[in-house]
């Protein structure tokens, strides 16, 4: 694709990423095959190629985002199916979030949805606010049929009520210390706790850092880690985004630079996707945080990666369950994990089967599914039907948004790492029934 930026527009590190990225693009529209919103919608501006157009013009122009360009960029789920399918290269995902910093900067939204996004990403990064914000919305989940109106903002606060679970586990937050390795110590790895998840469903981290221990590994929470940035920096609010992976970079610094660190093990991929990319999010920080993001990003890896490499092995005998494993986006297009979970599951001795488009969002994706409830409730209820079709007993996903769009149904939702937990000797999942 032919761009037209200035020298001096091109001086900026952001824009120069973009105009290396439009150039790759050869408008060919394979991704639209594989977007989403467009197999919905329809329309080519819903489309990887459309946004790609509108977004060279925005940043060409050097003008405020318009309307129409905020409207399709905010329809994008980042789920990023469309760099699997590219065949060109087109690295989408650094794009369209320079386009998302671009728009906070130069577009102002209506009052209400800004006190909605800057209310989520002061909230949601946040365990204690973020419970405490659960806790509210299940006070008025009765109330729901009394907000007025159809408008974007009635309907968002309606799909908030009904995201809130109707009860959480009682709050069992991980803190910093170390969890010393099964007998002889094979290796050393630092546990990302990260931030909703800790209150959705605490039980993840405590499944994974038994299967770790019992793999020989010392696992580390280290002091001062938290919430990824991810959330922050998909809505465009780039200086908190930055500032939350600062303080994970300088924490796991001090374990890299103390007694080591083997990997960094996140087992949320949404998390897992961002930690990897901190190296390009501080390519053009000061030294030394362009060298530590680096370092860190280097370290990075999803939980099936680790446990294939260590050697899982179940100690229980196969459970004669069929699972339905869900691929999140952020594992299979943002992280390109493909087979990992599935040989994992199979090892531990269940049926795994896939739902057909297995390569389509579910409609979480962070804050989407808030921000876009009626996209995001069409892709619910697609996903759901055929992950039903599989005949699964229960689902399995590698993400906390996937496990929490999809849970709630007759069939349990539940992390992969559970499962295998359950089969190494850890309990057995909530709702997971023996055949």
């Amino acid at each position: 694709m032919q761009t037209h930026f200035t020298a001096a527009q091109l001086e900026d590190a952001d824009l120069s990423a973009s105009n290396t990225i439009l150039r790759t693009c050869v408008h060919c529209g394979f991704c639209t095959a594989t977007c989403p919103t467009f197999v919905l919608l329809g329309d080519e501006l819903d489309s990887p190629r459309g946004r790609i157009y509108l977004i060279k013009d925005m940043l060409e122009s050097g003008q405020p985002a318009t309307e129409s360009v905020v409207k399709h960029v905010d329809r994008c789920l980042s789920c990023l199916s469309c760099m699997t399918t590219c065949p060109s290269g087109v690295h989408y995902m650094h794009l369209v979030d320079h386009a998302r910093r671009y728009i906070e900067e130069t577009y102002t939204r209506p009052w209400p949805e800004r006190a909605l996004r800057r209310l989520l990403g002061a909230t949601l990064p946040h365990p204690r606010r973020f419970r405490a914000a659960l806790a509210l919305a299940r006070l008025g989940r009765p109330l729901r049929g009394l907000i007025p109106g159809r408008g974007t903002s009635a309907t968002r606060l309606r799909a908030m009520l009904d995201l809130a679970p109707a009860s959480l586990p009682p709050a069992r937050p991980l803190p910093p210390r170390i969890h010393p390795a099964d007998g002889a110590r094979r290796g050393r790895v630092a546990l990302m706790t990260g931030c909703a998840q800790q209150v959705l469903a605490p039980s993840i981290n405590e499944a994974s850092i038994r299967l770790l221990t019992r793999l020989g590994l010392e696992v580390v929470v280290a002091e001062g880690q938290g919430c990824c940035g991810a959330l922050n920096h998909h809505m465009g609010q780039h200086d908190p985004a930055m500032a939350l992976a600062r303080a994970n970079i300088a924490a796991w610094m001090r374990e890299i630079e103390g007694e080591g660190l083997d990997a960094i093990v996140v087992n949320a991929s949404g998390c897992g996707t961002t930690v990897k990319d901190y190296g390009f999010m501080f390519r053009a920080e000061a030294e030394p945080w362009a060298s530590r993001a680096a370092a860190v990003a280097g370290r990075a890896r999803d939980i099936s990666e680790v446990l294939l490499q260590y050697g899982y092995a179940p100690s229980r005998a196969a459970p004669g369950l069929t699972v339905a494993y869900h691929a999140a986006c952020s594992l299979q297009h943002g992280q390109k994990i493909t087979a990992a979970p599935k040989q994992l599951l199979q090892k531990a001795g269940f049926t795994v089967k896939e739902p057909v488009e297995s390569h389509l969002c579910c409609g979480s994706a962070g804050t989407y599914n808030l921000m876009q409830p009626e996209i995001a409730g069409q892709l619910k209820a697609r996903k759901l039907d055929n992950l039903a079709r599989t005949g699964g007993q229960v689902i399995a996903s590698g993400n906390i948004g996937c496990l929490t769009q999809l849970g709630g149904g007759a069939v349990p939702a539940v992390h992969t790492v559970e499962l295998l937990d359950w089969m190494a000797g850890g309990p057995r999942p909530d709702g997971v029934a023996s055949a």
